[in-house]
């Protein structure tokens, strides 16, 4: 199973505008920018995107190891604070800040942590974050 997004920018750093879509056609076309990812300007970025894939897949992961454990969770919320830092030259996201409630009669509090601790690692959005990425390059114009 693969699951894709795409994204278009135009323009160079500071004035140019992008656009980003999912392959399912839930989001299509969300402009983004330098003004909406560093600066104060209202609109989507990068790291909100993977806030809440993060936290969704959690989630679902959570919810899953509930169940599997013979529980049966009422409701399981999520957010997920990505951090963005300057780190030498560049911009890196230095940390992701799970927090999360959940609503499970009858789970005793040692056990539900056990269980979230792993959910955080086995999610695969955890996991994503540490892997090998690739890369195909193809240059259309060149001088």
């Amino acid at each position: 199973m693969v699951r894709s997004g795409s994204a278009k920018w135009t323009g160079g750093l500071r004035t140019g505008q992008g656009t980003l879509s999912t392959e399912s056609g839930a989001v299509s076309n969300v402009s983004y920018s330098f003004s909406k990812r560093f600066e104060s300007e209202q609109g989507t970025n990068p790291e909100e995107l993977i806030g809440a894939a993060h936290a969704s897949c959690f989630s679902m992961a959570l919810s899953a190891m509930l169940e599997g454990a013979g529980h049966s969770p009422e409701s399981v919320e999520t957010s997920a604070g990505v951090t963005v830092e300057k780190v030498g030259e560049g911009f890196s996201i230095t940390k992701i800040q799970l927090d999360t409630v959940v609503d499970c009669p009858g789970l005793g509090q040692g056990e539900f942590e056990d269980i979230a601790a792993k959910a955080k690692a086995g999610c695969p959005v955890s996991r994503a974050l540490a892997v090998d990425i690739s890369l195909n390059a193809k240059l259309t114009s060149n001088v």
